[in-house]
């Protein structure tokens, strides 16, 4: 027989107060597990990133004060093992280190306790200490605190679940007071993907010193007949600084091709920053989907058919 396979689920996220933490389904392994941050300064409290992950500027030789709820979300009482663990912010966003390796960082965590025993649904809180070293390195450090629950082991079973959520760290470290945070908005554009879907995308450049965590809308207007559509949700990842990241929207399928204004708005804590320009989504191909499909007869039948699609789509778009 092989080696003993880990298989690892992030079952639950970090909620935001005062959104009250959501259980998730129950697993077949019955392994769920939730953690969230409690409290957040109050030099933060407008902050939503605060409210969501530990974020916070500090000089060497400091300490802040976090409380952590965690949650044991399974149908059996769990031994839940709690313990820091690296992280860091590449090109491709927030990435988790393997396990439970470390980094600077996590040499100046030390948690209340290092494991809950919790009946189902039951929720403890756990205060969580970082003490930044004297001769702690400059700039932003990243970690996660994790809430882990894993099953006592079993040589007959080979792979091994084990429920897992945590609680993200960006903590700045430095002399003075903290970088600034910004970005720019560049390149709005439209497009359509591979499979006929329109979609909005933009190159967003972090200009500032911490990490970003962007989250946003775009909106449509003055499109052909003056149509108008949106908002829609904006996808991105995190973006350290002095990186680069792209932001995409999906937009609904049946919209119709040609000219639109966009106006995309995209916040990371408390910097929001807005692009609106010109953009161009092409002609919907005709694949036999009755959303994309678009019939021509001659130069004037077309502008005739994307004015009528327009003109119906702001109609439903009234009417909801």
């Amino acid at each position: 027989m092989g080696g003993l396979l880990l298989a690892v689920s992030l079952l639950v996220g970090s909620l935001a107060p005062p959104v009250a933490a959501q259980a998730p389904q129950r697993s077949s392994d019955d392994m769920s597990v939730g953690i969230r941050l409690v409290d957040a300064p109050v030099s933060r409290r407008d902050d939503n990133r605060a409210h969501r992950y530990i974020v916070d500027h500090i000089k060497p030789g400091q300490q802040i004060r976090r409380r952590i709820a965690v949650t044991n979300y399974s149908d059996t009482r769990h031994r839940v093992q709690l313990y820091p663990a690296a992280a860091a912010v590449h090109k491709d966003g927030f990435a988790f280190a393997h396990g439970r390796q470390g980094n600077e960082l996590t040499r100046w965590v030390a948690l209340e306790h290092s494991q809950l025993v919790l009946e189902p649904d039951e929720t403890a809180k756990v205060w969580t200490e970082i003490t930044v070293a004297n001769n702690a390195t400059g700039g932003e450090h990243y970690g996660v605190i994790w809430a882990q629950i894993s099953p006592e082991h079993d040589p007959s079973k080979q792979v091994r679940h084990v429920g897992r959520a945590g609680v993200r760290i960006y903590l700045s470290v430095g002399p003075g007071g903290e970088p600034r945070s910004d970005f720019r908005i560049e390149d709005l554009t439209g497009s359509r993907a591979a499979d006929g879907a329109p979609m909005v995308s933009a190159l967003v450049k972090n200009t500032g010193g911490r990490a970003l965590d962007l989250a946003g809308k775009v909106a449509l207007s003055k499109g052909p007949g003056g149509a108008f559509a949106g908002p829609f949700n904006v996808k991105a990842t995190t973006v350290g600084p002095g990186r680069s990241t792209v932001a995409t929207s999906a937009l609904d399928p049946g919209l119709p091709g040609g000219t639109w204004t966009a106006r995309l708005t995209l916040t990371s804590g408390l910097v929001t920053r807005e692009s609106t320009g010109p953009i161009t989504l092409g002609t919907p191909r005709r694949d036999g989907n009755p959303q994309l499909a678009v019939f021509t007869i001659g130069g004037l039948a077309s502008v005739a058919a994307a004015l009528l699609a327009a003109f119906a789509y702001r109609r439903r778009n009234r009417s909801r």
